[in-house]
């Protein structure tokens, strides 16, 4: 499953490249994520829980730098994890695009995401409901953090997400699910009424 997403930062492209250039920075961003180890240069392992009302998921995996591509300013990660309840896997390749903006800096992110077992289950639409908040909850704490960095201040400071929020996520697959069966009943009959 392919998500795409586009995040716009108020910092220079160079300052925003620097920051993607620490991988664990870019974990503290993460809800959930917790990078326990470093394995080798750009190597890390850890986990992530993701809890959403019934739903939670716990993986233990690695991730890892693919390439880094300083002139273009995209960087590649590849990052795999087992459910601690041998449910299911997971596996992730996440591209980061970097372009200068009139903002500061538009960070264009693509995440492959392939899931087997019991996470599979969950069907296309909730993961990508689970997935676009993650994403947006990551760009906040991304933000704030970069900011403080701007500032000469601990990024730590302004702390991070412990966890996927459960509230958010719920409210967000509530919506969207609201607006697909929306979409599928009532625009077919729509269009039929207007002949």
């Amino acid at each position: 499953m392919l998500i795409s997403q586009a995040i716009d930062v108020d910092q220079p492209i160079d300052a925003v490249w620097k920051f993607f250039d620490d991988v664990p920075q870019i974990a503290a961003c993460i809800p959930g994520a917790d990078l326990t180890e470093k394995v080798a240069t750009d190597h890390y392992k850890g986990g992530v829980i993701i809890s959403a009302g019934p739903v939670k998921l716990e993986f233990d995996g690695a991730a890892k730098v693919r390439s880094r591509d300083n002139a273009k300013k995209i960087l590649t990660l590849d990052a795999s994890g087992a459910d601690r309840k041998g449910r299911g896997e997971a596996v992730a390749v996440l591209i980061a695009t970097l372009t200068a903006s009139p903002q500061g800096t538009r960070v264009n992110v693509s995440l492959d995401l392939q899931l087997s077992g019991t996470a599979a289950q969950f069907g296309r639409g909730l993961v990508s409901d689970i997935t676009a908040v993650l994403v947006n909850q990551t760009a906040t704490t991304m933000k704030n953090r970069m900011k403080a960095i701007s500032l000469g201040q601990d990024p730590n400071s302004v702390g991070g997400p412990q966890s996927a929020s459960a509230v958010a996520i719920g409210l967000t697959v509530v919506s969207r699910g609201a607006k697909r069966i929306f979409s599928r009943f009532f625009l077919p009959y729509q269009a039929t009424a207007r002949r």
